[in-house]
């Protein structure tokens, strides 16, 4: 395992410069709003802040205020942070990003689950942290090879904590990361105490009577989620079928990377097509940026081709036998969510935590963190020892 540093060149950073100020910026037609996709005078502004006010040595020096490591599993790099906690009784926890995400999401919650006592919790809900960047994302780098579906980023990361010298740990993880967290315990149900996870998708049931009984605010969550699958798949259908092809624009236009994932955070968190009333515009470039630097436009997306069988736009697939504890977090606005509980324990019966919060959508730690960790504080003291 080696020490790291992010160090994005001077270069690097005139470069973005560059290419944004020589944007050739389409035609809208007027008043479509966020109909269509991401509105111009939304992305200019937002544009605009990237290129003049944004300070990305201020962001890279946080992240590099966490201890980094890179190591090579199964022929490719990872990327983590490797946060102990003071507490030596401390729970290891791997926390797991997705897509359009990176480890930008837990940067505001690393501190106070590492050390509780000075945010307002207790000592005995301290939780050493492992959080990577998915093999194909940040700075685990873009993949020289094919074939790094879930399944396969388990057992790295299986593998990793084995390094690191964790027998015995928690997996957490939203979007993609709830997907390797279940594959992980799986995998490794020795190893794997309990997951915790903020994504819970699943089909409603062919059931007329059930659907007829939905409460309002489920109604609206199964409205959300039909919305989802239907006008909100593009991206999917793309990413699932010719990642390749899209990976052109995104890694030469750093306009076209923040509109593909500015949409997502306007369509996904709790701010009613408004990013900035949910993640500041400071934290969304930094996530943004990281793609931007790696280069990792399509070696990320090609996590859809990998697991296009899995994905909501097919027929999805049979929750597999999850052997260890579960806990779920809900955020209301998260086009993910389950949408009755009873319908999550059919499939997941070891359920033994369950969290309606009242704010916030798919980018969990990052658009609550407070609530977040109070969560996963709750969460340990319900975990089997």
């Amino acid at each position: 395992m080696q020490p790291f540093r992010v160090q994005i060149g001077q270069n690097e950073l005139d470069d973005l410069k560059h290419r944004i100020s020589a944007t050739r910026w389409p035609i809208e037609p007027s008043g479509v709003g966020w109909q269509r996709g991401v509105p111009l005078d939304y992305l200019a502004e937002l544009a605009d802040y990237w290129v003049s006010d944004y300070d990305w040595r201020a962001a890279e020096a946080e992240i590099n205020s966490f201890p980094q490591y890179t190591t090579e599993v199964d022929g490719t790099t990872i990327h983590f942070l490797h946060v102990r906690s003071a507490e030596p009784d401390a729970t290891p926890m791997l926390l797991m990003h997705g897509w359009p995400s990176s480890i930008v999401e837990f940067l505001d919650v690393i501190r106070p689950l590492t050390d509780p006592a000075a945010h307002g919790g207790a000592a005995a809900d301290a939780y050493h942290l492992v959080i990577p960047s998915l093999p194909g994302y940040g700075f685990s780098g873009p993949l020289a090879e094919p074939g790094w579906d879930a399944g396969r980023m388990a057992e790295a990361f299986v593998e990793l904590m084995d390094r690191l010298g964790y027998s015995r740990y928690v997996v957490q993880g939203g979007d993609f990361g709830a997907v390797v967290s279940f594959m992980m315990a799986g995998l490794a149900p020795e190893k794997v105490r309990a997951a915790h996870v903020t994504m819970l998708a699943m089909s409603p049931p062919d059931d007329s009577d059930e659907l007829a009984s939905l409460t309002a605010d489920e109604t609206a969550a199964l409205d959300r989620w039909s919305w989802f699958i239907t006008d909100g798949a593009g991206y999917m259908k793309q990413q699932s079928t010719r990642p390749q092809t899209l990976a052109y624009g995104l890694t030469d236009s750093p306009i076209g990377q923040l509109a593909w994932i500015a949409e997502k955070f306007a369509a996904w968190t709790d701010s009613r097509n408004h990013p900035g009333d949910a993640v500041s515009r400071d934290r969304l470039l930094t996530n943004v940026s990281v793609y931007w630097f790696t280069r990792t436009a399509g070696s990320s997306a090609a996590l859809y081709y990998e697991l296009a069988s899995l994905l909501p736009i097919n027929s999805p697939a049979a929750p597999p036998p999850l052997p260890a504890p579960l806990g779920v977090a809900v955020y209301p606005r998260d086009p993910t969510r389950p949408i009755r509980r009873a319908w999550a324990r059919s499939g997941y019966p070891n359920v033994i935590h369950w969290t309606d919060q009242p704010a916030g959508g798919h980018f969990a730690a990052l658009e609550q963190p407070e609530l977040f960790v109070a969560d996963l504080w709750e969460f340990s003291h319900k975990i089997p020892g």
